[in-house]
Parts: C-alpha cells; structure tokens; sequence
C-alpha cells in the first residue's frame, strides 16, 4: 500500500518550481467511490496503492446572507469547507486516459458537500521515498482554477532534507477583476452587491474569491465581502478590499469624492474554525475601480501545503530554505482604484522532529499580501490580505528558523503617503499555531490473519502514526455483519515501525473474514481489506457448535437453520434450557455464559429431520 515516488524524472532543473501533485474534481461521493469531473495528472497520476487528500474547498456556507447591505457575504454556517480526509486508492476508472472515478479503501470519514455551492478535490499524497529524502528541485502547488489545484501535500516516512523550497504562493482563491472606465458622481457608499453583467452600469469591480462557491453573476460586482474574499471597489476610483483567512483583510476607503466607504470590504476572519483538521486557502482581494483603465486587478490568496515526515531538516551550506503559502501583493495603481492583496494560506507540518543548519536557515510563512498603492490623491489604494496559518504537530521549532504569519499593509491612497487603506486584521503571527494534529493518516505496512490450530493469529506493522487512537480486529462470516473480536490501543503518534499481534481464540468455522478498522483520536475510521481465514468441515449436513468447548457465546451453524427453527438445548437429564438467543439466516449464537461447566445436547428440529450435537460449557477465567 506504499508509493514509490519517481521524483528525478518530473524534476530535472533544480531551478524551477514543479508541481509534483495530481489533482481531480469530485463531483459526487457514493460511499467509497469518487466520481470525478475535470482532472489534471501532468505531474502525477491517480494509481491503486497511492493515498488522496479529499478536501472541501468551498462549500454553501453563505446561507441567505446575500441582501444588498453590510451583512452580505457573512458566514452562515461553515458546514464542512476545509476539512479533509486521507485515503488510499484501490481502484480507478478511465475512458481513454481521462480519469472518471476513484475507489477508496473506505468511506472518506468526512461528510463531504458536492452541490453547485460547492467544490471538493482529491490531490495525490506523493510518497516521495520509502524511507528518507533529500529534495531536488523546488516544488508548488498548482494554482487554483475555480475547480482543482490549490494544495501541494508530500510525505516522507524518514527524513525529508530540504535542499529546495515548498511553495504555494498565491495558488489559492483568485482574486477580482478591476472596473476600467466608470464615470459617474456621486461615488456610491451604499450597494454591496452588483450584477457583473449589466450592460452600460459596471459601476463597481469584482469581490476576491472565497470559501463559498458563487455561480450567479448577480452576485459578483460590488463592495461587500465574499465570506473571506475581499469586496470589490465601488465608483468612484476606490480601492479593493482585503482577502481574509485566519484573520480578517482589511477594507479600502477612500475613492475620489469620496470621503469614506466607496471601497471593499475586507475577507472574513475565519481563525475560529482553523485547526490541523480544517484548514482554508487564503481569500482572493478584491478588484479597484477606475475610470481611466489604469485601476488594478485584486491578487491572489496563498494555497495550502501538507508535509508529513519523520524528521525534517537542512544542510549547508545555502542562502537560505522556504517554505511559504503566501498571499500576493496588488499592483499600483496610478490616478484610479488600486487592487487589494490576497489573504496567506495555511501550512500544516505532521512532523516530529527538526534540525536546521546554522549556514543554511529556514523560513517557513503565511503572510497577507499588500494593498497596491496609488500616485495621485484623494484616490484609493487597496487593502492588505489578512495573515494565514502554520499549525504544527510539535511544540514551534526553534533554532535557525524563522516563522510568521503577518497581515499584509494597506496600500496608499495619495503621494505622498499620509494615508492608508486598511492592513489585515489582528496581531501579526496570531496564525501560528503548536501542538495541534490533524487526519494525516497511520502507514499500515501489513496485516494478516492464519489459524494456528483452533485459533487464529493476527498480526500488523505501522511504519508512521498520526493521532492514532486505536485498532479493533473484526471479524465477519459474510463481508457485510463485522464483529469486534479485540481492541489494541494506538501509539498515538510515531515515527518507527511498530508491530502489533492478537489472538482469536474462538474462531468462526468454514470461512470467515478479518479486517483492521483504526480509529484517529478526532473519531474518523479506515478499515484495512479483508483477510479470509477457512477452517475445514465438520460433515456434511452436520450441526456445528463453535467454539466446542465453550465459555460464554456458541455459534450454532446449519445450511437449514433461521429464525423459524426449532433449536434446542437440554441439559444431562433432558430438561429444556430456555437460553438466551439471536437468530439469522444458517446460524444462530446462543449465551451460555449462565450454564454451570458440564455436558448439554444441541438439537435442531429442521426439514422434517433431527439434527444433535453435544456442547460442553467450562468456566470462564474468573468465573
């Protein structure tokens, strides 16, 4: 169920930045089969044995908070945008090369969303090696497209050395268009909404891109925020506003007669729902608007990076190592509205263990984007991104390494610079965030189950675990009713390989099935495949009475037994035994967990036949 990651035939030059994930839309989720829409595999493709990040990018978190006025674009419900599940692959389904489902090993875990308000993506968790990994080439997220893209994920079960730089700057939601040519008085302080394509009244530029999924274009223009995108500017000449994610963007101002408010509002703060679980691209700024076709496009968010390794370190000598999700900073503008700056995205690190060379430092960040500027006065400069989030699975690393999460500043809104549009909300590196884990899953190395005489021997190795909770063996005659059989607690968190071993020592007959199901300490579940173990016949026809002696369950086996039978148990002198039952379809399990140790007669009256075996019950272990 491992990955070998062919990393040097995708990365020949050491210089430039490669995408090394494989992204795919999900349009649908049943169970544990993905259906997929657009795709992108140029750096790497959907294969059985790799494991996928699933994760919610947007969903309809917008409720009816659509009115024209300062409520617009405010969090209704957060309903599952950001979280994410990490499951294998067992399956995938083309026609021709083009990806259409994918198969997990079970059910992702998460609820996900897939309605029109709503996107979710499967990104490739490159394996990068089988044990540790020295990097060759820097690597990015590819950007967001409205659909896929946006998130870079890597593992390495050893050391991962950095060598080169992770990056997914600006790969997150998009940033609004500029308004080019309104001319109208007075500006406008009071609409926060506007068609983007009314024809002859484009009065206002387009909102940032966020967390929710917007598909009409009624909604596109105007000042308001679009959840943690920033708002577009209104006429005249005004800025855009911040694009938001741990914390608020900040909001534009000034435009040209207007004293205050003409420009966007900046992204909402979205810190109280950040966690290693949950984790959000940085919101897009929103568009300047101008009258003289030189306002300025609102920029980009950061994207998302996932790393999970047994130990990440650097080696000199070097200038110097990064690992960045930053927001972009807007253009200037001239004598119109400027562009507002893009929101950081969010880092999660599942490492334990760090060590950074004195002559070869990292940085790791998730800072806002800047507002851009403008050069004439009573203009306005768009606002700064809010700061995005670095979670770690650790205490923060400390010792040549240098870690933020700033707010992008306000650009200016005349020359020389008296004034600013807004900066990102809250205090700089509130963003950074120690000791918090995530689903970045346990490496199962192996599971088996053999009958060893009457019993059945099971036995599992983990090379990594994350937030490991628990393992429960179950056990099942048809694939479909499982049975817990024993529970082993989890290392909780572990970078060695562990193995683990149980006994069943009252094992099903014929053929039965064994499965692991592990269990993370937020309470999501993977099950391993099923494993089938066969212990031989006991004659044809023949009553079967499972375990035989037995202490406490019997499971009573017969082609013609159900819930209509006439199934019996008498003690050593003939008398009925009224014993609690639970009957099915060739079986039934009977508690004798109340009998004194001795001798009874099990009889099935079935097809006009009489079917007896004998059943001895012992004492139980402290009984």
């Amino acid at each position: 169920m491992r990955y070998a990651f062919l990393w040097a035939s995708l990365c020949p030059l050491a210089t430039i930045a490669q995408v090394v994930n494989g992204y795919a839309e999900v349009t649908a989720i049943s169970t544990n089969v993905l259906t997929i829409g657009t795709s992108n595999e140029t750096a790497a493709s959907f294969a059985v044995g790799k494991q996928v990040v699933i994760m919610q990018m947007q969903d309809n978190v917008i409720g009816a908070n659509t009115a024209n006025n300062s409520t617009f674009g405010d969090l209704s419900n957060i309903q599952r945008a950001g979280l994410y599940s990490v499951r294998f692959i067992t399956a995938v389904t083309r026609a021709g090369t083009v990806l259409t489902s994918v198969t997990l090993d079970a059910v992702p875990g998460v609820s996900f969303n897939c309605n029109a308000n709503a996107a979710v993506q499967a990104i490739t968790f490159e394996e990068l090696s089988t044990g540790d990994y020295t990097t060759v080439a820097n690597m990015s997220a590819l950007a967001w497209n409205g659909a896929l893209g946006g998130v870079l994920a890597i593992q390495v079960p050893g050391t991962l050395t950095l060598m080169h730089n992770i990056t997914a700057d600006g790969a997150g939601f998009r940033g609004g268009a500029r308004d080019r040519w309104t001319y109208t008085s007075p500006c406008n302080t009071t609409d926060y909404v506007w068609s983007g394509t009314a024809a002859g009244t484009e009065y206002f530029a387009t909102k940032g891109e966020g967390i929710y999924k917007n598909t009409n274009v009624a909604l596109t223009d105007g000042r308001g925020k679009m959840l943690n995108g920033g708002g577009g500017a209104n006429q005249i000449n005004a800025g855009g506003g911040g694009g938001g994610n741990f914390t608020a963007g900040g909001s534009a101002v000034l435009g040209w007669s207007c004293g205050a408010d003409a420009g966007g509002i900046g992204g909402l703060s979205l810190g109280a729902n950040v966690s290693a679980n949950r984790v959000f691209m940085g919101g897009g700024g929103g568009g300047g608007e101008g009258n003289d076709d030189v306002s300025t496009d609102g920029v980009n968010g950061g994207g998302i990076i996932l790393v999970k390794a047994g130990q990440l370190i650097t080696s000199g000598p070097c200038a110097s190592r990064r690992i960045s999700a930053d927001g972009l900073s807007a253009a200037n503008s001239g004598n119109d509205g400027a562009g507002a700056g893009g929101a950081g995205g969010s880092i999660v690190l599942s490492i334990p263990l760090y060590s950074f060379d004195p002559a070869c430092t990292l940085t790791i960040r998730a800072n806002g984007g800047a507002g851009g500027s403008v050069n004439s006065s009573t203009h306005g400069g768009g606002a700064g991104g809010g700061q995005g989030a670095i979670i770690f699975s650790t205490p923060v690393p400390t010792g040549n390494v240098s870690i933020s999460t700033t707010n992008g500043q306000g650009g200016c809104n005349e020359t020389p610079c008296i004034s600013r549009a807004g900066s990102g909300a809250g205090s700089n590196n509130g963003g950074i965030i120690p000791n918090n884990d995530g689903p970045l899953p346990i490496e199962l190395m192996r599971f088996t189950a053999v009958p060893v005489g009457a019993r059945v021997q099971l036995d599992w190795s983990t090379a990594t675990e994350t937030g490991n909770a628990s393992f429960v063996v179950q056990r099942s005659v048809d694939l479909q009713a499982w049975q817990d059989v024993v529970f082993i607690p989890g290392a909780m968190n572990s970078q060695v390989q562990i193995d683990y071993s149980a006994i069943d020592d009252q094992p099903l007959p014929h053929t039965s099935y064994y499965r692991l199901n592990q269990t993370d300490v937020d309470g999501t579940s993977t099950s391993s495949d099923a494993v089938p173990v066969y212990f031989g016949d006991l004659g044809a026809g023949a009553l079967e009475l499972f375990p035989n002696p037995a202490e406490h369950d019997v499971l009573v086996v017969h082609h013609a037994l159900d819930e209509r039978s006439d199934l019996r148990v008498f003690d050593a002198v003939g008398r009925t035994l009224s014993l609690p039952m639970l009957s099915g379809i060739g079986n039934a399990t009977l508690d004798v967990s109340g009998l004194l140790p001795g001798s009874y007669v099990v009889q099935l009256q079935a097809e006009g036949k009489r079917y007896v075996q004998r059943l001895v019950v012992r004492a139980a272990a402290g009984r």
